[in-house]
């Protein structure tokens, strides 16, 4: 989420300027789905198509729904881990079988897709691909990447779904229990900077792994 978008919709969802880009209206369009009755699938499909070639993240309509129903945040939190692990593991299909007949759509219209960043997975794939993909799922990393990559290199399913599940999970009950405990307040503070409390908090449970490892 840029902070420039964040800040026009954390006082509530407004209609897209007229000539906003198309990535601002498209991000408009997705906070629109709150305001329906098909709010959860909207957010189902939405968490499912950013795992492998959306560019809006699921964070932002979740934060609309849960601030809404504070009392269902964590049932949106699980839609939301739950349809992005599964749009991962297509992702992960896309890169085992289709990835040589529709890699130019990727790195042409996806956000996030180049050959530099294709580049710099597979090497990080090679040094640890559970934490990679770890990181990536938890973090402002484009998830999309490492899910399609881990097709292209070979990244076994399980290893992609195991990381995937406790990176996703993560991050996305952590939206819903800042939401849960501290409502409308949370909102702005999400929005604003949750980019840089991803990373924070993925660095300490990275420290943490690697003081246990060292004392033991």
């Amino acid at each position: 989420m840029s902070q420039e978008i964040a800040e026009e919709a954390s006082s509530g969802v407004a209609p897209a300027p007229r000539r906003a880009g198309w990535l601002r209206r498209l991000y408009y369009w997705v906070l629109g789905w709150a305001d329906t009755p098909y709010g959860t699938p909207a957010l189902a499909a939405l968490a499912f198509a950013e795992s492998s070639f959306f560019p809006i993240p699921p964070d932002v309509l979740q934060i609309a729904l849960s601030v809404g129903r504070p009392r269902r945040s964590f049932y949106f939190a699980m839609v939301s881990a739950v349809a992005s692990v599964l749009g991962g593991i297509a992702g992960w299909y896309i890169g085992r079988g289709l990835w040589w007949s529709v890699s130019d759509f990727f790195f042409n219209f996806v956000p996030g897709f180049s050959h530099e960043n294709f580049d710099y997975v597979r090497k990080v794939y090679d040094d640890n691909a559970f934490w990679a993909i770890l990181a990536a799922a938890f973090t402002p990393i484009p998830y999309k990447v490492f899910t399609i990559g881990a097709g292209v290199f070979n990244v076994s399913l399980q290893t992609l779904i195991v990381a995937s599940v406790l990176g996703r999970s993560g991050r996305f009950f952590l939206v819903a229990t800042a939401i849960f405990f501290f409502g409308a307040r949370a909102k702005a503070v999400l929005e604003r900077h949750f980019e840089w409390l991803t990373l924070l908090l993925f660095a300490l449970v990275a420290a943490g792994f690697l003081a246990i490892r060292l004392l033991l």
